[in-house]
């Protein structure tokens, strides 16, 4: 927009040339023609659809190869370069670039259509907890104490329980009973000692 306000100030107002308006503000002429003969205060250009003209064949064949790509593990996929390669064997006799372009604009779209899905968490009640520990600073009689307290969340419920322990000997010998290994039974046990 600036420069077609500029194209059109230096021929109306500054009585510029065409040709000193291509030298001065280094646009072509065909452009300062088309700036001078519209009323348009833009232009862009759109192209609605790539036509692929040396590519459109070969998609199939690409394709084939990223989604056999798909399912090998990360050492044994061919790279860009070896697909482009393996086309090019079958007859395809355009460029690496469009081969490159064509396959992240694929992944991409096939990145959308996995990204849609939504699966939701669920846990049965007793199966899955969060367990974690932290050191809090408390108020104790009027005396400030460090107390390790320990942090469990259950998933099914999400309801949360908490536990403070003054010494460590006390510490170690009930988070036994709350270790990733505990069944519903004992997160029960842990719930009724800590209300």
């Amino acid at each position: 927009m600036d420069t077609i306000a500029r194209v059109r100030r230096a021929f109306h107002v500054q009585g510029w040339s065409v040709k000193k308006i291509t030298r001065e503000l280094n646009v072509s002429r065909n452009t300062v023609r088309k700036i001078l003969r519209s009323d348009a205060t833009e232009f862009a250009y759109k192209r609605g659809h790539q036509p692929l003209p040396r590519m459109g064949a070969w998609k199939g064949d690409v394709e084939r190869f990223l989604i056999a790509n798909e399912g090998k593990a990360s050492r044994e996929r061919l790279t860009l370069i070896r697909i482009y390669e393996e086309v090019r064997s079958l007859g395809y006799d355009g460029s690496y670039d469009t081969v490159r372009r064509y396959a992240k604009a694929w992944a991409k779209s096939r990145g959308a259509v996995t990204t849609e899905a939504y699966v939701p968490l669920y846990y049965a009640p007793g199966e899955a907890y969060q367990f974690d520990w932290s050191h809090e600073i408390i108020l104790i009689n009027g005396v400030t104490t460090t107390v390790k307290v320990a942090h469990v969340r259950l998933c099914h419920s999400r309801m949360m329980f908490a536990r403070a322990y003054m010494r460590k000997a006390r510490k170690w010998c009930s988070t036994r009973t709350t270790g990733p290994s505990t069944s519903s039974a004992a997160l029960a046990r842990v719930a009724s000692t800590t209300t």
